[in-house]
């Protein structure tokens, strides 16, 4: 006796077509190429290249006693800084300001990532036993960010040019200025005596190049 059951068909297998998101791929691209680019310029920006000062030797020699002491103020030789800036920074895009004020304050833009970035950086100003001036950091003010001071003057350093008898320590957070590697265009060379911005006061020593002082 037959059986009236059907048996059951066999089941086919259907090819499922998996649609390949297209914009998603697109965004992963384009996610993983910001990503890139900002952590290598970010790595270029904070990256050290030169430290420490120049071993640089003097080129003047100062032996003798001064012809001539100055006894000045901050405003007097902020004119003469910003005499002597104008003139050295001329057809330079970018620029800065330095200015003592009860602190000694160097100011200028820097590009983060394509971004503008002021900055405000204060110095106490000492006299080395050469004469030459040392300016150690003191404060920073740069908008919102939280940059460490060493690291801005890293990028100061290489953002701005400075004067050959200026040297940037960006790791001892200290700028020099190698008055004993300065001469004036008529011979005469400068020692710093005292800087007292507080009260005021800020003396200066001119010498004689050696070689008027023999004749």
């Amino acid at each position: 006796m037959k059986s009236n059951e059907k048996k059951p068909e066999p089941k086919t297998l259907v090819k499922q077509d998996k649609t390949i998101n297209y914009w998603k791929i697109a965004f992963l691209v384009l996610a993983g190429l910001l990503i890139g680019t900002t952590v290598f310029f970010a790595s270029r920006i904070f990256q050290q290249r030169e430290s420490g000062l120049n071993e640089s030797t003097e080129l003047v020699q100062r032996e003798g006693s001064p012809v001539l002491t100055v006894n000045s103020n901050k405003s007097q030789v902020n004119q003469l800084i910003d005499f002597y800036l104008s003139d050295f920074q001329k057809g330079q895009d970018v620029t800065y300001d330095f200015e003592l004020r009860n602190e000694a304050l160097l100011t200028g833009e820097f590009q983060v990532l394509g971004f503008p970035i002021t900055f405000y950086l204060y110095f106490d100003p000492y006299v080395t036993e050469e004469g030459n001036v040392q300016l150690k950091a003191k404060s920073l003010s740069i908008g919102t960010l939280d940059l460490p001071t060493s690291e801005v003057l890293k990028m100061i350093k290489r953002s701005f040019k400075f004067p050959e008898w200026i040297e940037v320590n960006a790791d001892e957070q200290v700028i020099l200025i190698r008055l004993d590697q300065f001469r004036m265009q008529n011979g005469l060379f400068i020692k710093a005596n005292k800087i007292n911005l507080v009260d005021d006061e800020i003396q200066m020593s001119l010498y004689l190049p050696a070689e008027s002082e023999d004749e």
